[in-house]
């Protein structure tokens, strides 16, 4: 296994750092957001499963020859109170760190879940008291509010789809439609998941530059997904249109804007409608999605996809190999 701990670690550094700032700077994941948003979450999952593999693996080295005979045998320690003279301070030091660090991401993330439960939760005690059905659109709720603002708010069976009336006073009804359907996108494909996976990730790892980086890509390729499956039901211009309104009348300040709106008439303040939906596009997303309608590129061809895909699969396949079975490597 001495060998494996190192391989994994090396792993770990290239996913934690070169990797995804390569990937956020590559112009292809515009053509193809499915294939990167699947490299995305591969880069996450092989880069902390390799971290925390690699400081497991390189403590219980001592062990055995595999982490399954090794991890046998550290239990064994541990109920029956058996001799721990094999291992050194420093190997006790590399299995603890693996241990805390795998809590900590778990903790995050069902922490991170429960506030973002919260906060919906109160979102949506805040809509039921402030907002109107809107007429002949289901599951879709209206607001006050002078700015053009639409953001969907999941809760499965409960989800549902906010504008203001100021946004359907500026859009024509085709430009609403197209509104709508890249909301109900986001609902369908469960891009709240994805948002909040890698919203723990950087809460979790802060200090990591690149839990940034994978957040912002992520809320961008989802945005992207949303206008491709807009484009299914209306033509590109009327899609065009809704995005530069929306875009123009609600920068990234007018979720803000919105919660003191509702806070003046109900008196309670408002988590704003970023955090509690997971994330509106900023204006340089939004101009990023506008250029992407307006100068469409080709597509990843075949060949090009299928070598995205199989390096996200070879990220998830290499990493428990070298865990499990790392004698393979002679």
């Amino acid at each position: 296994m001495f060998w494996a701990s190192y391989l994994l670690a090396a792993l770990a550094i290239i996913l934690a750092w070169p990797a995804p700032i390569a990937l956020s700077r590559a112009d292809w994941p515009a053509r193809a957001p499915f294939t990167a948003m699947v490299l995305w979450q591969s880069i996450a999952l092989a880069g902390g499963l390799s971290m925390i593999g690699a400081m497991l693996v390189w403590g219980l080295e001592p062990l055995g020859d595999n982490l399954v005979v090794a991890s046998a045998a550290f239990l064994d320690i541990l109920l029956d109170d058996g001799s721990a003279e094999s291992l050194g301070v420093i190997h006790v030091f590399a299995i603890s760190a693996a241990i805390l660090l795998f809590g900590h991401l778990i903790f995050t993330l069902a922490l991170t879940f429960v506030r973002i439960h919260r906060q919906r939760r109160r979102h949506r005690d805040m809509l039921t008291l402030l907002s109107s059905p809107a007429a002949g659109q289901p599951a879709t709720l209206v607001i006050k509010h002078p700015a053009p603002v639409a953001y969907c708010l999941p809760g499965g069976a409960r989800s549902v789809t906010v504008m203001s009336d100021g946004l359907m006073d500026l859009l024509s009804q085709a430009e609403l439609d197209a509104v709508l359907t890249h909301e109900s996108a986001h609902l369908h494909q469960r891009h709240h998941l994805l948002l909040w996976a890698f919203a723990a990730w950087r809460a979790a790892l802060p200090w990591l530059p690149t839990s940034r980086l994978a957040q912002q890509a992520v809320s961008e390729l989802i945005e992207m997904l949303a206008d491709d499956e807009a484009l299914r039901h209306v033509d590109e211009p009327t899609l065009v249109r809704a995005i530069a309104i929306v875009g123009a009348g609600a920068p990234p300040s007018t979720p803000d804007a919105l919660d003191d709106a509702l806070a003046d008439q109900s008196g309670i303040p408002l988590t704003t409608a970023r955090a509690v939906t997971g994330g509106t596009a900023d204006v340089s997303s939004t101009a990023q999605r506008l250029r992407r309608l307006l100068t469409p590129l080709p597509p990843l061809s075949r060949i090009q996809q299928a070598l995205a895909l199989s390096s996200a699969g070879l990220l998830l396949v290499i990493p428990p190999l070298l865990l499990v079975a790392p004698e393979l490597l002679g």
